[in-house]
């Protein structure tokens, strides 16, 4: 049964990797968490790490499967990379010594003082100038990277010019928290993107691959660590720290939703979007408060 609701599950990473750029880690964790709650203290160290693998094969397809029109926006990134990847080793190497307890609050307490920032802090609600996203609020993945380019203005980010691009200095903070908590990091990339001059369409495609970026690096970490001495005794086969069948049930049903859906994107008025990004995470604090 726990795999028929890894699969449901799945499906939903689709969905949240498309929409909202996140590639697993949000949705994939309480849900591991549960599935392998017999290793006991171990159960967040597996979830995290098994999302991360979960982030690689979505976030990479969904990144292959963006317009390049709207990857253009990462131009100049290089930095930026190298520095979230750089910070995700280290979350991940801290991931094998933190103690469950600790681990799973921070999980709680990171998303809720998101949810918080996001409500409160100005520049990711609001609409554009004039109300809307050019084009409508049917503008689709073409319109959102043109007025994307043209510098619309998000969340009251004045962009002349254009969208301003990330700074490089973020890169390790959000790599080592993203990678630590197995969040996949489009939770600060998607905000700072969305203030920076972004649609929230736009901004969400462009956190596949900053999220490849986290999730590689912490990924490989969780190979080369020894398994939990408790996976014996719960009979859950793990490949380094990564639960390979909960991580194949995750990928059977996402990855098909995110070729149907990259294939005919929906169409989500902008403020609706922002406000459904807000939504699914509340829900996800939600869950890992009732596993706790």
């Amino acid at each position: 049964m726990d795999y028929v609701m890894l699969v449901g599950v799945g499906c939903l990473t689709g969905v949240t990797t498309v929409l909202f750029g996140f590639g697993g880690g949000f949705v994939a964790v309480p849900v591991v968490v549960a599935a392998d709650a017999s290793l006991g203290g171990d159960a967040m160290r597996v979830a995290t790490a098994t999302s991360a693998l979960v982030m690689v094969v979505n976030a990479g397809f969904a990144t292959a499967v963006t317009p390049r029109r709207v990857l253009f926006a990462l131009r100049g990134s290089g930095l930026l990379l190298v520095l979230l990847a750089a910070g995700a080793a280290a979350g991940a190497f801290a991931t094998r010594l933190a103690p469950d307890g600790p681990a799973r609050w921070a999980f709680v307490a990171y998303v809720l003082l998101t949810i918080a920032d996001l409500l409160l802090r100005p520049g990711f609600l609001r609409t554009y100038a004039g109300g809307e996203v050019p084009g409508g609020a049917e503008s689709d993945d073409a319109e959102s990277g043109r007025a994307s380019s043209r510098g619309v203005e998000s969340g009251g980010a004045a962009s002349r010019g254009g969208p301003r691009p990330l700074p490089a200095a973020v890169g390790a903070p959000i790599g080592a928290v993203a990678a630590f908590l197995g969040v996949g990091g489009s939770v600060m990339t998607v905000p700072a993107m969305r203030r920076a001059g972004h649609p929230m369409r736009v901004a969400t495609s462009l956190a596949n691959p900053l999220t490849l970026a986290i999730a590689l690096p912490a990924t490989a970490v969780s190979l080369a660590s020894a398994a939990v001495p408790t996976a014996t005794d719960a009979r859950v086969h793990l490949v380094g720290l990564l639960d390979v069948g909960a991580a194949a049930a995750l990928l059977a049903g996402a990855l098909p939703v995110i070729a149907a859906l990259r294939r005919r994107p929906p169409r989500i008025p902008d403020r609706a979007h922002a406000w459904a990004y807000i939504g699914l995470l509340a829900l996800v604090a939600l869950a890992m408060l009732l596993l706790a």
